[in-house]
């Protein structure tokens, strides 16, 4: 079962046309010092494809997955039921092999639903307008930094503690090579945000303020005092939505006066699918709309008045803009995007606001329930589906000792912040439509005897 489509005198040829002698001065540029001389230790030699399959597969065994036992797994990516009709529509030829839709007379279809996309995300955050998607909800948060930065013509972006890590990480990592200065904050384990404390970092050199809706701990705050003061210093607000299924309950940031509203859009349509692809939410006031990265479907009429759909802004690198370009992403997460509107299109407004409801009833059961065992403290009062426990003591072994038991307990902040001393004994739990009652007491009554 060997597939080696070069032969040695194909090998000798290719040599032969371009100078050398033999396939080591290929590599005669990698310094001597650190070219293999000989097998990877500890790395098993070739197999066949069969018994490779079988040794992958009795690996992944070794996992649990988020179906085998109780499931509080959040922070930013969260198990929600999606209908199997959600596979079976994107599954279609027609989307599932559809390319960049750059020539609209035969791409009406993905425009069109890229259109609906749009519509259904702006109404969703809160915004005038919305993008065709992002990567994801990190590179979708960087990327409204660089905006802001374009229209204020500032460089330092204040962070606040409350928005996940990985975020602040894609920032960090991005602010290197753009000259962003980034002012983060570190989250307390308290039930009071940090908004009066953002309020009052933002000066005349603030292009804007970045602020997660809810925060990592899960908890919820009016941002209208916060857009007010960043208004007031001619800054901008940009809010962070990891999870989108709150906002069938709570008010969409762009109610509140946020000019940039981001964020992931996995909740709905998309499984968890170990980590990605995932798809990215952007939306903002509409007198920014040249300044949106990514795509921009738009509605026309063709020679004939009829109802048609175009690329109408992408403004991006490989129309040959380079350093001009608003970004450089390349696409959409076209099929993430439709998952979504496919997903959302089924669920419909009051769909949405009882999947909302169920989610939040569902969490304010688990988080009476758990806030009952010796030692227990719900550090939260007010969230939506996902809130925090000061376990009294700290977090990591705790979840580890669980997942013996056969029970995804959740997210320890120490994991998300080992530097963080003061955040050690968090536990964030996540619960939604898929979590039983019966999940929940398990959880409960395993968590009691751990901290026995």
């Amino acid at each position: 079962m060997r597939y080696l489509p070069l032969t040695q005198p194909d090998r000798a040829a290719m040599l032969a046309a371009i100078g050398a002698s033999s396939i080591d001065d290929l590599f005669v540029d990698v310094p001597e010092a650190i070219r293999l001389d000989g097998p990877i230790a500890g790395l098993p030699g070739h197999a066949s494809e069969l018994a490779v399959e079988r040794h992958m597969t009795a690996l992944a065994r070794k996992n649990m997955s988020a179906g085998d036992g109780p499931f509080f797994l959040g922070c930013g990516a969260y198990r929600h039921h999606v209908p199997a009709s959600v596979d079976h529509i994107i599954q279609r030829g027609e989307f599932l092999t559809a390319y960049t839709p750059y020539q609209p007379e035969i791409a009406q279809g993905t425009l069109q639903m890229l259109f609906e996309f749009q519509t259904q995300v702006a109404r969703l955050l809160g915004t005038d307008v919305a993008n065709a998607s992002m990567y994801d909800g990190s590179t979708a948060c960087w990327e409204a930094i660089g905006m802001a930065r374009r229209i204020t013509r500032r460089g330092k972006a204040i962070l606040s503690g409350g928005l996940h890590p990985h975020y602040v990480s894609v920032a960090r990592t991005m602010a290197k090579y753009t000259g962003d200065a980034l002012d983060v904050a570190v989250p307390a384990l308290s039930a009071e945000t940090d908004l009066e404390a953002l309020i009052a970092k933002i000066d005349g050199d603030t292009s804007c303020v970045v602020v997660q809706y809810p925060d990592i701990l899960g908890r919820i705050a009016d941002l209208r005092p916060l857009a007010d003061a960043c208004h007031a210093q001619k800054a901008l607000l940009i809010a962070v939505v990891t999870e989108p299924v709150a906002l069938g309950a709570i008010k969409s940031p762009g109610e509140m006066d946020a000019d940039i509203v981001v964020g992931e859009g996995q909740s709905i349509g998309v499984g968890l699918q170990f980590g990605g692809p995932y798809v990215g939410l952007f939306g903002c006031k509409d007198k920014y709309v040249r300044q949106m990265p990514g795509r921009l479907t738009g509605e026309t009429v063709d020679a004939d008045g009829r109802r048609g759909f175009v690329l109408t802004l992408s403004t991006r690198e490989q129309h040959i803009r380079r350093e001009k370009a608003t970004s450089n992403i390349c696409t959409n997460s076209g099929l993430c995007a439709l998952a979504f509107s496919i997903h959302m299109t089924l669920l419909g407004e009051a769909g949405l606001r009882a999947l909302a409801a169920a989610n939040h009833a569902g969490a304010v059961a688990a988080a009476e329930r758990l806030a009952k065992v010796p030692g227990v403290r719900l550090v939260n009062e007010t969230f939506f589906n996902e809130f925090t426990l000061d376990l009294g003591r700290e977090a990591r072994p705790i979840v580890r000792a669980l997942a013996d038991k056969g029970i995804l307990a959740g997210v320890s902040l120490g994991r998300l912040y080992p530097d963080e001393a003061g955040l050690a004994n968090g536990l964030v739990i996540a619960v939604t439509e898929t979590t039983t009652a019966e999940d929940v007491e398990t959880l409960a009554q395993a968590l009691e005897e751990v901290l026995a």
